[in-house]
């Protein structure tokens, strides 16, 4: 068995967890890959490969990463796009997407006789088009939000299937999978799913309306977003919290079920509600 570790050493306890990791791995007969920008870091360990991380995400069996939920969501684009099956460790704040906590590292064993869950969990596709060309396309776990720079405020249609279904006139629109559902879409008022459900969440940013509410929309549709502002009509889409987009007057976004899934391994056996009790219903210490 080959393990992939996908550390972010920027979070605390991130590299003593790593390195007990190692050691725990290596005493299962588990072969042990990292990216050579930690080289170093691991420089005790002399039973650790390297590679870059696409030559080890595609020969791995499982990825392991360990930080935050920043982390798992930068580790599922390499899980997603090789079909491994992802483990997240938390030594971050909230860490609602791991399986684990950096206490709980014996349960690594169970890697070894495969006794754990795996959650499918959906993700999105944003393709921006312009002129009836896909110029870009991008996939997400968790989010895409669409909105306007400075906090200015702009109209967002909505359409699917040649139908306008909302106009809206806020900060701008998030768009989530059932996973994302407990991330930036519920800072901005929408609710809590169950992240085995298939749909598509779509939920305003400050909307100048008090009517302006969540949007559910089955995993099958395809959402189409024009944008249209008096003044300068900048827009750009971010997926994830990363790969800022920016858009012409003239792009149509269109955000769909995307093809790729992510296998999210549960070590545990942790229900999704007993996270949404001890992460969400508590405050973060």
């Amino acid at each position: 068995m080959k393990i992939v570790l996908y550390p972010n050493f920027n979070k605390p306890n991130a590299l003593p967890t790593a390195v007990r990791l190692c050691d725990k791995l290596r005493e299962l007969d588990i072969e042990v890959l990292t990216d050579k920008m930690y080289e170093k870091d691991f420089s005790g360990k002399n039973f650790v490969q390297y590679g870059t991380i696409d030559e080890i995400a595609a020969m791995c069996d499982i990825i392991i990463a360990i930080g935050g939920d920043g982390t798992i969501l930068e580790a599922s684009r390499y899980a997603s796009e090789y079909d491994k099956p992802l483990l997240g460790i938390n030594t971050g704040h909230l860490g609602f997407m791991a399986s684990m906590e950096i206490d709980e590292l014996d349960n690594i064993s169970r890697l070894k006789t495969s006794d754990y869950k795996i959650e499918t969990r959906m993700m999105l596709d944003i393709a921006q088009i312009r002129d009836n060309t896909v110029v870009s396309k991008h996939t997400a776990l968790n989010d895409i939000v669409i909105a306007r720079p400075y906090s200015k405020i702009g109209n967002f249609e909505i359409s699917t299937d040649d139908f306008i279904v909302s106009s809206i006139r806020s900060d701008g629109v998030v768009f989530s999978t059932p996973t994302g559902s407990t991330a930036y879409a519920l800072s901005a008022g929408g609710p809590i799913v169950e992240p085995l459900m298939e749909c598509i969440q779509l939920t305003p940013i400050c909307p100048h309306s008090l009517s302006s509410r969540t949007m559910l929309f089955s995993a099958d549709r395809s959402i189409e977003v024009k944008h249209f502002a008096n003044d300068t009509p900048d827009v750009y889409f971010s997926v994830d919290g990363r790969d800022v987009v920016k858009a012409e007057s003239n792009d149509i976004l269109v955000v769909s079920r995307s093809l790729k899934k992510l296998r999210l391994i549960d070590i545990k056996g942790h229900s999704f509600f007993d996270a949404v009790n001890n992460k969400l219903m508590n405050p973060i210490k």
